[in-house]
């Protein structure tokens, strides 16, 4: 397991000493302990730039910054004082189910493209399925802890040479190639971040990002398709594990589906004080342009305490373009 020793000393004290080394232990068959930088004051304002340096603030991995998104959070934990439905369920029942009815508002926040360095994927609590290209990752501002290092390659991924080039005399000293500015533009439609769902349940907070990926038309019907994102973090003391998925899913020609199952992408994910978080990604098609989609997370405490954690409604809109074959489709 990836252990960052000098960002735990400093977080420990709340401070982010920009002297503090940071430290990566790698247990294979012995414990090896190694220096990759020194930690920078993290960003309160602004955003990072292309070529920035980072350890991940929950999963502990290093990174660099591609480009940034400025997505709408829709954060539920926030109060809001206004309540009016803004999704359209199809009785009592389910306006009462999961806060559906619950208005909130979004807020613009900052997310960055990533990329993993492979030394570290092996040891990211996640689904093996979640980048859609290996080692491609959705940061969000607060969650990145940048790092300066006088290494010219610091970062092991097959892309970093293809996208980013040494600048001796630049800070961060990595810049864009026009490759990088290139892909960027040809899979905008497909990677592309606009919206980012929030919700805490019992100190499990479940985070959803879900990316519209094209439609693919036959002679008798159109079948669009969504990815998501799902992040879980526990930000409670006792250990959870994740034992069954509940969810609803309702389509704008008039259908509404139930899937219930155990676990998610055939794990059921223990959330501890070492390892806090687990991240994975679905897919999930409509015969309809737009929908919805809610539901639960059953999960049980160490103590034996079961509760359903929610997931956030979040809502499945297309965009207008040519029917195409989404990615990973046959």
């Amino acid at each position: 397991m990836e252990l960052m020793i000098g960002v735990v000393k400093c977080l420990k004290r709340n401070i982010l000493d920009v002297s503090c080394r940071v430290y990566t232990i790698q247990v294979v068959n012995y414990a090896r302990l190694a220096e990759v930088g020194r930690l920078e004051t993290p960003k309160s304002q602004g955003k990072y730039d292309t070529g920035q340096l980072f350890l991940h603030r929950v999963f502990g991995y290093r990174g660099v910054v591609l480009f940034p998104w400025l997505a709408r959070v829709y954060d539920r934990d926030i109060p809001n004082k206004r309540e009016r439905p803004i999704y359209f369920p199809s009785n009592q029942e389910e306006s009462n189910f999961n806060h559906v009815g619950k208005e909130v508002k979004g807020r613009t926040h900052t997310f960055y493209q990533v990329l993993i360095d492979s030394r570290d994927c092996p040891y990211i609590e996640s689904s093996r399925s979640l980048y859609a290209i290996p080692g491609l990752d959705y940061v969000a501002h607060e969650d990145i802890l940048p790092y300066t290092t006088t290494e010219k390659q610091p970062l092991q991924h097959e892309l970093f040479d293809k996208f980013l080039m040494y600048y001796p005399d630049k800070d961060p000293p990595f810049g864009a190639q026009e490759t990088l500015r290139a892909w960027q533009k040809k899979n905008h439609p497909w990677l592309e971040l606009s919206d980012v769902h929030k919700e805490t349940t019992e100190n499990v907070r479940v985070t959803v990002i879900p990316f519209y990926m094209g439609c693919r038309e036959s002679q008798s019907t159109s079948v669009f398709w969504w990815r998501y994102c799902i992040r879980l973090e526990n930000l409670g003391e006792l250990t959870v594990q994740l034992r069954e998925r509940h969810w609803r899913i309702f389509s704008l020609s008039g259908t509404l589906e139930t899937v219930r199952g155990r676990g998610v992408v055939g794990q059921e994910p223990v959330l501890s004080s070492s390892q806090p978080a687990f991240q994975y990604s679905s897919h999930v098609s409509l015969q309809a342009p737009s929908g919805h989609m809610w539901g639960t997370f059953r999960m049980e405490r160490e103590d034996g305490y079961t509760f359903d954690c929610r997931i956030p409604p979040f809502s499945l809109e297309s965009k207008n373009e040519e029917p195409t074959t989404p990615a990973g489709s046959n």
